[in-house]
């Protein structure tokens, strides 16, 4: 079901002839949440429906209320085989611990969110006039905490 209606959804945006970072424009959104919305990967919120049904006025009643639901998050393995995602993948992964050091340094103890996160893709041009691709990650820092048990609300817990 997903699927099918993100193939309706993407078709709707060839037909326009509009943009990624266009209907992002319009909606107020990143373009890659943007993008998101259409492979069913993120909820669509009431103000951002309205907007969305007055660049998009083809789109269906069933489609909207689908899209109004809680999404059910994930990927298919098969898209670790497209070159732009498994070298996305594979600069995460040589870079990785890099990451780790930088954001320790920087923040401290913890980690970076894909919840509370925005992410952009776009372009620039190199010293040589070369196209080239900036993916922002813009993550909210999450702290690991100190274990007290005289915080843990649940006392010494469900155990016996």
């Amino acid at each position: 079901e997903v699927d099918m209606r993100s193939a309706r959804l993407l078709k709707l945006k060839e037909e326009s002839g509009m943009t990624w970072d266009f209907i992002a424009q319009k909606l107020g959104l990143t373009n890659a949440y943007t993008c998101q919305l259409f492979l069913g990967q993120a909820q669509l919120k009431p103000g951002t429906e309205q907007k969305l049904t007055e660049i998009l006025t083809k789109i269906s009643e069933e489609d909207l209320e689908a899209m109004r639901a809680c999404p059910m998050r994930g990927f298919d393995d098969e898209i670790l085989k497209d070159p732009h995602v498994y070298r996305t993948y594979e600069a995460i992964t040589h870079y990785g611990k890099a990451i780790k050091m930088l954001i320790n340094e920087q923040c401290g103890d913890g980690i970076m969110s894909a919840i509370d996160f925005y992410l952009d893709v776009g372009s620039t041009i190199g010293k040589q006039g070369e196209k080239r691709v900036v993916i922002t990650f813009n993550g909210k820092f999450l702290p690991f905490i100190e274990q007290k048990a005289e915080d843990n609300t649940l006392g010494p817990g469900p155990r016996i």
